[in-house]
């Protein structure tokens, strides 16, 4: 028996060995969590014991407990939004969309197999709207207090291995607010359980940024950032590779290093690179980064990081160069919501959204205000679009700079990002106070990254002796056109762009402002006091080459913040596009402005009552061309000169028909445009952002719901509801319309139409095959079915929840007994000592005359109580007794390892279980495992 336990024990130290050395495993842990909405009350602690355990690491109480019950919690897969599940609400906050938020509560369940153990182990949550405290098995591990901060958690020194269950809870409290917008609730974006080698390189701890020289030559000066969580001091190499877009390998470079247990150690290496392929925006170019470490020869942990060559330069005359080339900022200010999903953005949804603000010509994005998701960052990169990144919060206590630090780590090799912002409209913006803090945060940033400039947002306060102009690279200003001059000229060795500008309200769909119905018209006429229109801010930017460009606030509509009305509006609608990205007609003016392509779209509909009839209707253009003629019915009304920001508009009294304008550029016809009355709607149509979607569980597809005529044109009044069925491996995670003042449910299988169009966002389930089968109906309208190609994925390796019914992993074990001890014996209260903590798994040495026993108390799941279960003491050495309340229930006579099995008869309430084992020439007790099966 003796060589049998050697042998084992080497067994399990070169397999925990072996495993401990493979490369990382990335995981998703977005599958199988519990949900409770609403807070648990913390139970009350008196007593002595209790207030002994509660001092204790590993015991926590009610909800946080590894033991709670919460079988008839909702069962969900993350990313998850709990405010937009719910109703609209008149006594909740308007900033917020008038969503309830509050508390809820989150947990899982899991396995690790033993092959894990020595392993590193950290859980990584994306985003928790707002704050959260997390507990793993009983230990309270982290406290997060920015709702758009990423966090990871080394749960290496509390993780369970084989049969015994991890548990990981998230209290969430979205009570909290950080800002004055829509910001959702929950476990927001996604999360992963990565496992390395001991040896390993830190989460973000790999900075890969290009950089080009005086000399015009390029190098990677690569910074990797190791940690050792072994035992014992590591020699380590670090290869890094750079791969070309078409994966081959064009430099490496290795430098080697020794990492102390416990401990991190930064190596840098330059890495030269000739004739790089650029990172631009028309041509995102993208090359790879391989990190590679190898621990004493063997290799042992890899990294993937993508990088793209370019240069930034902000000029305080020229605005900002790319490449060495001026490229104009053409910018929009965005929050992180979508139709149907709230800020549980599916990844393909921001290809979608950047795709659209692409089309109208746009080339910059602010994450407004706070940092995005890295799947955002990811898809900019990939499409080209620059990025300015934002911090959230203005403070530089070290729980805030540690915020601040994360950030710039985190985000430091994308390409697209170009500008680091690190607040928005502060209070002491204007003061030395500001200025102070400003200028701590730029030091902190610039210990991490010197390759771009610092900005900060401001809203006034620049004229002030000191205040935050003085401390940043490039001053960012909101809402102050009418001060761009001087600004430029106090800040004459500065670069200025415009960070914020506008906020212009209008309504898809609607040309007439009505107060009572909380509508404004779309004819870009709408100002908010302290903005301007679209029109005339753009013209102010565009004639000021010194500065870099503008941020329109905003590129989409989005929940909450429903100035200036109240309920029962319930989003904004400052957007260029709405909550679903449908172009509102200011879309098609900065098209005009910002691409090459020959634009002209006309407004309004052309679907008005018959008491309108003779009545004058105002007609906007948005075009490029030099003039434009407009024809009502076949006769021209007038042809008009038209205004590069301006546009043109006629006032044509209305006649039900057919508006066509004609574009012209030197007096030669460039583009057409046609607008006319509608028959009634007869018919539905499905067009999807794309043909196909993947079978991996996550790809989301937007889907666009049209009624039309039978002419096939979009029928502009229709707002008919309409029910949709989703057939297949995919299912309707969320729709909308993009009313800013709906109150319609986000998550359902119908939705009414809004000026004839209404979005469906279908995803794919994981392992999905086959074809998706979509279908709306309407009543009094053909129905659309649309056949969307379903792509084969390859599925993203996941944690699963552990299935187990009952699971007793907590015991105490008694002082040794040289005579047969009573099983049912009390331990008093005030014994912390004698009768100590164990687990099963571990055996005990004990005499061939001695006995000890082993006890939990335990409160069984509510449908154990109702049913009961089977309970077995997985390998128990010794002969043994099985007491449960006070009753022997099972016995063992053999001393070899053995299982036992009873009967858990139904039962409310706490139960005590006892094992009273005998011992022998070797270790007794629970080998295995107590479950319930």
């Amino acid at each position: 028996m003796r060589k049998l336990c050697f042998l084992l024990s080497f067994l399990v130290l070169a397999i925990s060995t072996f495993s401990a050395e493979l490369s990382r495993e990335k995981f998703s842990f977005d599958k199988g969590w519990s949900f409770h909405p609403g807070d648990i009350a913390f139970p009350r602690i008196v007593g002595h014991a209790n207030s002994y355990d509660n001092a204790k690491a590993g015991k926590s109480w009610g909800a946080a407990a590894p033991e709670f019950d919460d079988s008839s919690w909702r069962v969900l897969n993350l990313p998850h939004d709990w405010a937009v599940e719910s109703a609209c609400d008149s006594t909740e906050n308007s900033s917020q969309g008038y969503r309830k938020r509050g508390f809820g509560w989150y947990r899982k369940k899991f396995n690790l197999p033993q092959s894990d153990k020595g392993r590193y182990l950290e859980l990584e949550f994306g985003g928790v709207a707002t704050h959260c405290t997390v507990w793993f098995n009983g230990t309270l591990v982290h406290r997060n207090f920015c709702g758009y901060t990423s966090f990871s958690i080394d749960i290496t020194p509390f993780a369970n291995y084989g049969d015994e269950v991890n548990t990981v809870v998230v209290r969430v409290d979205a009570q909290v607010m950080e800002g004055w917008w829509y910001e959702g609730a929950g476990i927001y974006r996604h999360t992963w359980l990565t496992k390395k080698s001991p040896l390993h390189i830190v989460t973000d701890g790999v900075f890969a940024h290009p950089v080009k020289l005086p000399n015009g030559e390029w190098t990677i000066p690569a910074e990797v950032e190791l940690a050792n969580s072994g035992k014992t001091k590591r020699n380590a190499e670090v290869l890094v590779k750079i791969l070309n877009p078409e994966g081959k390998e064009v430099q490496q470079k290795s430098i080697s290093t020794t990492v102390e247990s416990l401990s991190t150690e930064k190596v840098q290496l330059s890495i030269p690179i000739s004739n790089p392929q650029l990172w631009d925006i028309e041509h995102p170019i993208l090359y790879k980064v391989l990190t590679t470490v190898k621990g004493d020869g063997k290799a042992c942990d890899r990294v993937e990081t993508n990088c793209g060559f370019r240069t930034i330069e902000f000029t305080a005359n020229n605005g900002m160069l790319l490449n060495g080339k001026r490229v104009q900022l053409k910018g929009t200010c965005n929050h992180q919501d979508h139709a149907g999903v709230g800020v549980a953005v599916p990844t393909s949804i921001w290809d979608f959204r950047i795709s659209k603000l692409k089309e109208m010509g746009s080339n910059a994005y602010r994450c407004a205000h706070n940092p995005p998701a890295t799947e955002f960052l990811d898809a900019c990169d990939r499409l080209g679009m620059l990025v300015m990144d934002e911090n959230r919060n203005f403070n530089v206590t070290p729980e805030y700079q540690r915020q601040l630090e994360w950030l710039i780590k985190r985000d430091r090799n994308h390409p697209s990002v170009i500008l680091w912002s690190v607040f928005n409209e502060e209070r002491m913006q204007g003061t030395e106070n500001g200025y102070e803090m400003v200028r701590r945060m730029s030091q902190v940033v610039k210990k991490l990254d010197t390759s771009r400039p610092i900005t900060a947002a401001a809203s006034g306060g620049l004229s002030t002796p000191v205040n935050v102009g003085h401390a940043v690279d490039v001053i960012g200003m909101n809402y102050q056109s009418e001060n761009y001059d001087m600004v430029h000229k106090l800040f004459s060795q500065t670069p200025v762009t415009s960070s914020e500008d506008i906020s212009c309200w209008g309504v898809r769909g609607e040309y007439k402002t009505d107060k009572q119905l909380k509508l404004h018209d779309g004819y870009d006429t709408q100002k908010a006091s302290w903005g301007t229109t679209h029109r005339e801010g753009v013209k102010r930017v565009s004639e000021r080459p010194y500065l870099a460009g503008n941020f329109v606030w905003t590129g989409f509509d989005y929940r909450g913040e429903t100035q200036p009305y109240e309920w029962p509006a319930c989003g904004a609608s400052f957007g260029i596009m709405d909550q679903c990205g449908f172009p509102k007609p200011v879309f098609y003016f900065y098209q005009s402005l910002w691409t090459n392509q020959n634009v002209l779209e006309i407004f309004p509909h052309w679907n008005w009552p018959t008491d309108s009839i003779g009545k004058k209707i105002k007609v906007m253009a948005m075009t490029n061309a030099d003039s434009v003629s407009l024809r009502l019915n076949g006769k021209l009304l007038q042809n008009r000169r038209v205004d590069k920001y301006y546009m043109v508009d006629w006032m044509v009294p209305y006649a039900p028909g057919t508006l066509e304008a004609t574009g012209y550029r030197n007096g030669k016809e460039i583009v057409r445009k046609t607008v006319q009355t509608t028959g009634r709607a007869i018919a539905l149509e499905l067009n999807p952002f794309r043909n196909s979607i993947k079978g991996d569980g996550r790809d989301a597809l937007p889907i666009t719901v049209r009624a039309v005529d039978k002419n096939g044109q979009i029928v502009p009044d229709a707002d008919m509801l309409v029910e949709f069925e989703v057939i297949g491996d995919a299912q309707n995670i969320g729709v909308g319309n993009g009313n800013p003042n709906s109150h319609e449910a986000e998550k359902a299988n119908e939705r009414k139409l809004f000026h004839g169009l209404a979005q469906l966002i279908v995803q794919g389930k994981e392992n999905g095959t086959g074809e998706v089968m979509v279908k709306a109906k309407s009543t009094g309208l053909k129905e659309a079915v649309l056949r969307i190609k379903m792509e084969e994925s390859p599925t993203i390796p996941a944690i699963l929840p552990s299935n187990q019914r009952l699971n007793l992993d907590v015991w105490r074990i008694s002082p040794v007994y040289n005579t047969k001890p009573n099983p049912n014996q009390e331990i008093p209260i005030t014994d912390m000592n004698s009768w100590t903590i164990t687990k099963p798994g571990v055996l005990h040495p004990l005499s061939e005359n001695e006995y000890c026993l082993f006890r939990t108390l335990f409160t069984p799941t509510a449908a154990v109580q109702k049913s009961g279960t089977i309970i077995t003491f997985h390998e128990v050495v010794g002969t043994a007794e099985v007491w449960l309340d006070g009753v022997l229930v099972s016995s063992k006579t053999e001393v070899g390892s053995a299982n036992i099995s009873f009967q858990l008869p139904p039962k409310s309430g706490g139960r005590t279980l006892t094992l009273l084992v005998k011992g022998t020439k070797d270790k007794v007790g629970m080998a295995g495992m107590v479950l319930g099966e």
